[in-house]
């Protein structure tokens, strides 16, 4: 009961700090902070899927066998940068960004970087 009620007021104090800072939302800084946690949430849901798309990748430049092996590694270790700075972003967002900020992993989102499949005629 008492876990409750302590994740309970961290939940409230986190909302406070939010919706209680609503000047930094309005600083034309390029992002505002409802961004930077939409992207958090984001990353943080998705960053498993840098494991297929590693070894996808990996797959295409190096053969099958590279892709398995080297290529899913490589998946696990951009998984779980992605879903930290998720985690750091959602934890972060009601601090200010600075005037020149950028989100912390290029892409911006696991899928953002992908070619443009074809479009039926």
């Amino acid at each position: 009961m008492r876990s409750r009620i302590l994740a309970v007021a961290v939940l409230v104090g986190l909302l406070m700090m939010a919706v209680g800072q609503p000047a930094f939302a309005e600083q034309d800084t390029g992002r505002l902070v409802a961004t930077k946690l939409f992207r958090g949430m984001a990353n943080a849901a998705t960053g498993w899927m840098e494991i297929p798309k590693q070894i996808s990748r990996t797959w295409q430049q190096s053969g099958p066998g590279t892709g398995m092996t080297w290529g899913f590694v490589k998946g696990i270790g951009y998984a779980i940068a992605r879903s930290v700075a998720g985690g750091f972003e959602i934890a972060t967002f009601p601090i200010p960004v600075p005037e020149n900020y950028r989100p912390i992993m290029q892409p911006e989102y696991v899928l953002s970087d992908l070619p443009e499949s074809p479009q039926p005629r």
